[in-house]
């Protein structure tokens, strides 16, 4: 789309297209392409902008603006994140308009000065109900940090009754109509989207959402896609679902066990664990064969789960791929609060145990158990230990407490 589009009176649409691209930052499809959206306003005072584009595309973002106003009518620069597909034009726009004057979030100064390679910038820091007022329009804005980078804000127009998101809301969905109501079926892209995204950040999602219900939203400008303006509401209640962190299972908690096994060994202490878990009737166990599992699945036990139990041999001195597979996964997830443990058998090294246990550590799991580590068959005597560690790692799920491990 080569030229602005009135979103609402005096209020435009600056972004640009990348329709061929296919994959963005190295974890996700985008079979439709993407946009990255920002925006412009017109007020007698003088003009806003709102967020910018990736530098490749900036000869065009730079050709819109230049097609609604001068340079030095521009006064603000709003910058909700930061993040180089939304900043890349940055530092070439405030040498255009030296005069303009940043917002961002407090957490922002340290990344603008390093995008903008220069201390003559003119910023300001913003956080929730500053606000902006220029010619009879009413900027506010909202803190809502981690969505997804530390320094994402938001903002609300206030006469328009318009949210500017940032990325919340968004979808790598390409399609020239622009508008919700005009594309096609973008369902897909924005649940897809919101998993990668936006998933590993639930509480904080909550925590936007609630600022956002407090106003009169009538219009969504993202930064990412279709802009909503047909039922803003519909797209705001799917993103409080997704996030709800409401126990579905009548205040019991779930632990989850994984496995990989070569000769029934490591299976055999599963099974073990998973018992000494289930002792406890104030949770739920369940036991799973990693190899009979498919990404998604594992994503949606293990958001549910509030302990995680890995058990794996060691094959060639590593953990083998189901249990990377696993732990990847886990990026894709809020791990705030989670549990984490690890157990397996070995034949000769048993590094296994050990490389899932530092991974665990390093997602930020609270480990709060030395790993369960047997030289091959296990004798009665450890599985009746497996058993012990189960009911162990069971209280400290329940609230025990305990001194993590280093």
């Amino acid at each position: 789309m080569s030229r602005a589009v009135e979103v609402s009176k005096d209020i435009y649409y600056i972004g640009v297209s990348d329709p061929d691209i296919r994959t963005f930052d190295i974890i996700m499809k985008t079979a439709n392409g993407t946009t990255y959206n920002a925006y412009l306003i017109k007020t007698v005072d003088g003009v806003i902008i709102l967020d910018t584009v990736k530098e490749e595309f900036s000869d065009e973002f730079f050709s819109k603006v230049e097609s609604l106003c001068s340079y030095d009518e521009i006064k603000y620069i709003i910058m909700h994140h930061l993040e180089p597909d939304h900043s890349g034009a940055l530092p070439e726009l405030t040498k255009r308009a030296p005069d303009a004057k940043v917002f961002i979030s407090p957490m922002a100064q340290p990344m603008l000065k390093s995008i903008a390679k220069t201390d003559n910038m003119k910023f300001e820091t913003v956080w929730t109900n500053k606000e902006l007022t220029l010619g009879g329009k009413t900027l506010k804005f909202l803190s809502t940090p981690n969505l997804h980078w530390p320094e994402t804000m938001s903002s609300y127009l206030v006469e328009d009754k318009i949210l500017f998101s940032g990325d919340v809301f968004g979808s790598h969905y390409y399609d020239n109509r622009l508008f919700d109501d005009l594309v096609g079926d973008f369902n897909y892209a924005f649940k897809y989207y919101y998993d990668h995204i936006m998933r590993p950040f639930k509480s904080d999602v909550i925590r936007a959402l609630s600022l956002y219900e407090t106003l009169d939203i009538e219009t969504i400008c993202n930064l990412h896609g279709p802009i909503i303006r047909k039922n803003p509401s519909k797209y705001m209640e799917l993103y409080k679902k997704w996030s709800s962190t409401e126990d579905r299972l009548h205040g019991k908690k779930i632990i989850s066990i994984f496995y990989v096994t070569s000769y029934k060994n490591t299976k055999n202490m599963a099974h073990s664990i998973y018992e000494g878990v289930e002792a406890d009737e104030n949770l739920i166990a369940n036991i799973y064969d990693m190899t009979a599992l498919d990404e998604q699945n594992m994503i949606t036990i293990l958001e549910e789960s509030t302990g995680i139990l890995i058990g794996s041999p060691t094959i060639n001195g590593d953990v083998p791929k189901p249990v990377w597979d696993l732990l990847s996964c886990m990026m894709l997830l809020e791990k705030k609060g989670k549990f984490g443990g690890c157990f397996g058998s070995y034949g000769w090294s048993g590094e296994a145990v050990e490389m899932m246990n530092s991974r665990l550590k390093a997602l930020k799991f609270r480990v709060p158990l030395e790993p369960m580590k047997i030289k091959l068959i296990p004798t009665k005597e450890e599985l009746h230990n497996c058993y012990v560690y189960g009911v162990e790692f069971g209280e400290m799920v329940n609230g025990k407490m305990v001194e993590m491990t280093l």
